[in-house]
C-alpha cells in the first residue's frame, strides 16, 4: 500500500509521461477535492491541468487563468475550477470573485500559486509539486505528491501509475 506520508516522487520524462500522469490523476478525481499545484514559473502546472482536462474528455480550448484568476469546466458530471493566483495582490480579493461559490462538496478546485490565497482557500487534500530535474527547463520534471487529508490519501492510493 502506498502511504504518501513523505511524498511520492514520479519522474515525468517528457510530455507523454506528463499526459499519462495527468490521466492517472483524472481517473480518480472525487467531488469536493482541493488540489494545490506548486512549482516555479514554467514548471508545468498549467500543462498538467490541461492534460487532466483533456484526459477527462474536454476537447475545447483550455486557457490559463493567469489573468482571469479562474476558469471553469463542466466535464463528465464534474465541475472543475482551475485557479491561478500568481497575480493576486491580496488574498482578500478572492472574496470579491466569490471564492465561496466555487468551493463545494460537488466541485473540484485546483489552485496554482495557492500560497497567495492562504486564509481564503480551503486546505489542500492533495499537493503536487513540479520541479525541474537537474534545474534545467529542457529536462524532465519530478512530480512530488502529498496527501493532506483522508480523502486525498484515498484518491492517491486509487491511482495506478505506469501500470
Amino acid at each position: 500500500m502506498i502511504t504518501f506520508e513523505d511524498g511520492l516522487q514520479i519522474k515525468l520524462a517528457d510530455v507523454v509521461a506528463t499526459q499519462a500522469f495527468a490521466s492517472a490523476i483524472s481517473k480518480v478525481l472525487l467531488p469536493g477535492l482541493c488540489i494545490y499545484l506548486h512549482g516555479g514559473l514554467g514548471a508545468g502546472k498549467t500543462t498538467l491541468v490541461r492534460a487532466m482536462l483533456q484526459s477527462l474528455g474536454h476537447d475545447g480550448v483550455i486557457k490559463s487563468p493567469t489573468y482571469t484568476l479562474v476558469e471553469s469546466y463542466a466535464i463528465v458530471g464534474l465541475q472543475i475550477y482551475h485557479f491561478d493566483l500568481y497575480r493576486l495582490a491580496d488574498p482578500a480579493e478572492l472574496e470579491f470573485i466569490g471564492i465561496k461559490d466555487y468551493v463545494s462538496d460537488t466541485s473540484i478546485c485546483i489552485f496554482e500559486w495557492a500560497d497567495k490565497g492562504i486564509g481564503f482557500i480551503p486546505q489542500a487534500d492533495i499537493e503536487i509539486t513540479l520541479d525541474f530535474a537537474n534545474d534545467s527547463r529542457q529536462s524532465a520534471r519530478i512530480a512530488t505528491l502529498n496527501a493532506n487529508t483522508a480523502k486525498g490519501l484515498k484518491t492517491l492510493q486509487a491511482m495506478t501509475i505506469g501500470q
